[in-house]
């Protein structure tokens, strides 16, 4: 019997080492559009359908990052667990709701998803350089989700965006998020308008991945160290937010751009000892 259970065990460790990650970077092309608040409810609520989910925080350590607002840190960063030199549950922090959190200010020079697990959904909090374009680690992500706001100065500022972004990653489908809305059918108004903007002016298809209400309680949250997700979980918002996460689920997959992890350098014939050389030739023989 134990050894049924031992390969059982195996088995799932096997399973799981094969097992997909799941990368959506969220960002917004104006500041103000709260994407952070945005990324840290979404990740919330995936949490409270059971899914590990680690959220990454390029904005660390300002005042409003996910790290300040949950008030954790990490021990390591994401550049530390691609490099090898900790695991992901060693580097991350881990928020009262689940919330797996872990610091991306150190650019990341090579990126395999697999050394993110045991979290299934792995979501960034980006930050776009000085010139307005993703930084490399949301360039890596599966899907990128624009979280902006529904005043016509957000709106002109997100299709600016949209399309430098187009031009600069070659950037084909994007989703968005409108965060703040008062009234659903202007809500609909406008996605069903930046869909076709997109498609017929911006070259890029742009896909509508919901809503968020304006809320009195996000504040309170927020003093709680909280999402309004978790706080005030009956709120209009957080409503919209567990239906954005339950939506993602059913979003068709596109994998997270992994890049090599890099190779130690042979070193050249001209490089080697007249001995080296002739071993090496021998071997390639």
């Amino acid at each position: 019997m134990s050894k049924i259970v031992s390969d059982q065990a195996d088995g799932l460790r096997r399973l799981l080492a094969r097992a997909p990650v799941r990368v959506m970077a969220f960002a917004g092309l104006l500041r103000g559009m709260g994407v952070t608040s945005v990324a840290m409810n979404l990740a919330a609520a995936l949490a409270q359908q059971g899914r590990q989910v680690l959220l990454l925080d390029e904005h660390h350590p300002a005042a409003e990052s996910v790290c300040s607002v949950w008030n954790c840190e990490p021990a390591g960063s994401v550049a530390d667990v691609m490099a090898g030199r900790m695991d992901c549950e060693e580097a991350a922090a881990r928020a009262d709701c689940g919330v797996g959190v872990l610091s991306a200010l150190q650019p990341v020079h090579a990126f395999d998803p697999l050394r993110l697990q045991p979290h299934q959904v792995v979501l960034i909090d980006a930050r776009l350089d000085p010139a307005g374009n993703l930084s490399p680690l949301a360039r890596m992500a599966g899907e990128l989700v624009l979280v902006l706001r529904t005043d016509p100065t957000a709106i002109t500022a997100t299709y600016a965006g949209i399309k430098r972004l187009h031009y600069a990653h070659a950037l084909k489908q994007l989703r968005f998020v409108l965060n703040g809305i008062a009234d659903e059918a202007d809500a609909q108004r406008i996605a069903s308008n930046m869909a076709q903007t997109g498609s017929r002016y911006l070259g890029v298809s742009l896909e509508s991945g919901g809503w968020v209400h304006a809320d009195a309680r996000l504040p309170g949250a927020r003093r709680q160290q909280q999402t309004v997700v978790e706080a005030f979980p009956a709120s209009p918002a957080a409503e919209d937010l567990r239906r954005i996460a339950n939506d993602m689920g059913q979003w068709p997959w596109r994998p997270a751009a992994a890049t090599p992890q890099p190779q130690p350098q042979q070193p050249s014939m001209h490089a080697m000892s007249p001995r080296q050389a002739t071993v090496r030739s021998a071997a390639l023989a």
